[in-house]
């Protein structure tokens, strides 16, 4: 299959794997014990694999100690949009908007650079999924009822983008992309925990045993979401594995339409199509 080729289908399963997980976390009762529970459960499972890699050197530790507080930040910003607006409105937006600012940070901190073609493709296929988030024909931009979720979609977007740097930065420097992929699961558990601990107390018993099986879910999910990206980002460069990644918007939009009852349509359709042609131009770049 060749580097390419692997990282190609590592991105593709990563969108996949991604989009059941925010699934699950936004059918439980409450969202963030859910994604505490996400994070903790995927932590445990992952954590045996400590003994099988190489220890963490100065550098991998330096990597985490900027990945952490980049990750945290998404995942209260993640929150905040999911407990605000559907999976289909949210996703596409925080998603959407990542692979360009990715590619952006991508270009200043770590010297990638994509010719006119990716350029073009990435533009196109974020394009495509911020249709999705556009409100109902004949309501203009300052009437949308989401607006708030939106701001807060576009917040969780720039999380994104920051923690795909750190994490490219941390697969790389470690002694083995699997030393990073492994501490950075069991440390990023504990931010999130610690704040559905403390904002949950008199209802945290009843929260967990309502969402056990849906944050269990996704946590087994996004190890696999998860490692996939940051095995990909040590093959390739950073913007084309999270522009693969962002195909996860049409799997959400997929299933929030089958399983959440929410709204799929012709615009988003024709937003799916255009996004598959921006993905194809980024390849072929």
């Amino acid at each position: 299959m060749g580097e390419h080729g692997l990282a190609v289908a590592l991105g593709l399963l990563s969108a996949l794997t991604l989009a059941l997980a925010n699934t699950a976390v936004k059918k439980g009762e409450d969202i963030l014990v859910g994604r505490a529970l996400l994070s903790s459960s995927a932590a445990l499972m992952i954590a045996p694999f400590a003994l099988l890699v190489p220890t963490p050197d100065a550098a991998t530790w330096r990597a985490l100690g900027w990945a952490i507080p980049a990750h945290f930040a998404y995942q209260l910003c993640l929150i905040r949009a999911m407990q605000r607006g559907d999976l289909s409105l949210v996703f596409p937006i925080m998603r959407g908007a990542a692979p360009l600012l990715t590619a952006g940070f991508a270009t200043i901190v770590l010297h990638e650079h994509l010719p006119p073609l990716g350029w073009a493709g990435l533009v196109i296929a974020t394009g495509a999924v911020v249709v999705f988030a556009l409100p109902a024909r004949g309501t203009p931009m300052r009437a949308h009822p989401d607006r708030a979720a939106m701001g807060w979609a576009l917040a969780t977007a720039i999380g994104v983008a920051l923690y795909n740097m750190t994490d490219a930065h941390g697969v790389r420097v470690a002694p083995r992309p699997t030393t990073y992929i492994v501490w950075l699961f069991m440390l990023d558990a504990l931010c999130v925990t610690a704040t559905a601990v403390a904002l949950r107390r008199r209802t945290l018993a009843r929260a967990i045993a309502a969402t056990w099986r849906h944050g269990a879910a996704a946590g087994a999910l996004s190890i696999v979401s998860f490692g996939a990206a940051l095995y990909a980002y040590s093959l390739v460069e950073v913007a084309k594995v999270s522009a693969l990644r962002e195909t996860a918007v049409v799997w959400a939009a997929l299933i929030g339409s089958r399983y959440l009852g929410e709204g799929f349509g012709g615009r988003r359709l024709a937003a799916a199509i255009a996004l598959a042609a921006g993905l194809v131009l980024l390849q072929f770049a």
